[in-house]
């Protein structure tokens, strides 16, 4: 699993408590003294001392309640991490919609469609890389199958999610294909 990052910014002492534990923490450290030295970057949070005119971010955590006991800082810390994954996973743009993880639908104007968790993964796979995905590679990155293996699973998986989509938003060509695989561009 990959793990989050947490910016400290102007917060010197914070910094130096964490590091001496950061084996035990669930999320990265990164010290930073100057706002120009770090890319804003939206999956990380961002933790400074007090209200900072050079940081407007909503992934903004401002500790002022200090002292706190280390694990009730570590817990702060993580439900802020929670709701900062929960948020980034609720806006993701494909081609004009709007995916969310969340609510596993995806939507356009005010139209929803529910999707499974493959169909999330084989949408979130052909929009992550503007590549063609052969059905090996699918098989390969979503359904986990080895090499070799006779299926027409991703076929049948790609078939029945663009007849969903073109029943629900009247549109044939979020998901295209070619000789060299699927796609969406």
């Amino acid at each position: 699993m990959i793990k989050q990052n947490v910016n400290i910014f102007k917060f010197i002492s914070l910094y130096e408590v964490l590091n001496e534990i950061k084996d035990e923490l669930s999320f990265n450290i990164i010290k930073y003294e100057k706002e120009i030295d770090f890319k804003k970057d939206k999956k990380s949070l961002t933790i400074t001392s007090s209200s900072n005119n050079e940081l407007r971010e909503k992934n903004l955590l401002i500790l002022n309640d200090l002292p706190m006991p280390i694990d009730g800082l570590v817990e702060l810390i993580n439900i802020n991490l929670i709701k900062l994954k929960f948020n980034l996973q609720s806006n993701i743009n494909v081609k004009g919609y709007i995916l969310n993880l969340n609510t596993k639908f995806i939507s356009q104007n005010e139209t929803n469609l529910k999707l499974t968790e493959k169909e999330i993964e084989i949408i979130l796979c052909l929009n992550a890389k503007k590549i063609k995905h052969s059905v090996l590679d699918l098989q390969k990155n979503i359904w986990r199958y080895a090499s070799g293996l006779e299926t027409h699973t991703v076929e049948t998986h790609i078939y029945r999610l663009r007849k969903k989509i073109n029943d629900k938003f009247d549109d044939k060509n979020l998901i295209k294909s070619s000789d060299e695989g699927y796609f969406i561009e």
